[in-house]
């Protein structure tokens, strides 16, 4: 088993265990303790700088950032699958969804939150407004990002979505819910977050 996860359940490493349940390769979760500052360690810091979660070992190649560990993930195990193939046209909705989470949905939200005073046209991400309108255009009329097709940009997207949902960072339009609904139905998503509510149990962080 070559694959690890340095994990939390109270993290954005939770998505990546639901992106590996997708991919289907084994793997192993390594508990990081947050609230000890695990993370902040010389070793956890000789791997990942930034001293955060999630951070993903594939051999010796190491990788954080949630968005770039599914996507990674979707190309070497599930091509063709979780991932369009090269040629595939589909392949620029699917980079451009995947991406709109991190580099968009989050800090526009943020922005919204802690009443940022800026000017969107300067802001990569614009406003709170243009972003929820874009983010219900990208789930209707679905059923997934890429139509009937299933992709690694859902749980990239759909897990970022699913989490401001459950702590109302965002309103909880029908396309957004419903959406949220058809992704925690399936199999992956249920069994990662049955994983995930294990190890909280276990380490006393449920």
């Amino acid at each position: 088993m070559s694959i690890v996860l340095y994990h939390h359940p109270h993290s954005r490493a939770a998505n990546v265990v639901w992106m590996l349940e997708e991919v289907g390769v084994p793997y192993e979760l390594e508990y990081t303790d947050l609230y000890a500052g695990s993370q902040k360690t010389p070793e956890f810091l000789a791997m990942n700088p930034m001293g955060k979660l999630p951070l993903l070992k594939d051999g010796e190649l190491l990788i954080t950032e949630g968005a770039a560990i599914g996507l990674y993930l979707a190309d070497r195990y599930a091509a063709g699958r979780l991932a369009p193939a090269l040629d595939d046209p589909a392949r620029g909705t699917y980079f451009r969804w995947a991406l709109f989470a991190p580099s968009v949905v989050e800090p526009a939200a943020m922005s919204k939150m802690s009443n940022w005073d800026y000017k969107p046209s300067n802001a990569g991400w614009g406003d709170f407004e243009s972003m929820l309108r874009s983010l219900e255009a990208a789930v209707t009329p679905g059923p997934y990002l890429l139509g009937d097709r299933f992709s690694m940009a859902d749980v990239i997207l759909g897990g970022t979505l699913g989490y401001m949902l459950e702590f109302k960072m965002i309103e909880a339009r029908p396309a957004f819910t419903e959406y949220v609904g058809r992704l925690t139905a399936r199999e992956a998503s249920q069994r990662a977050e049955a994983k995930n509510a294990a190890v909280g149990q276990e380490h006393g962080v449920g």
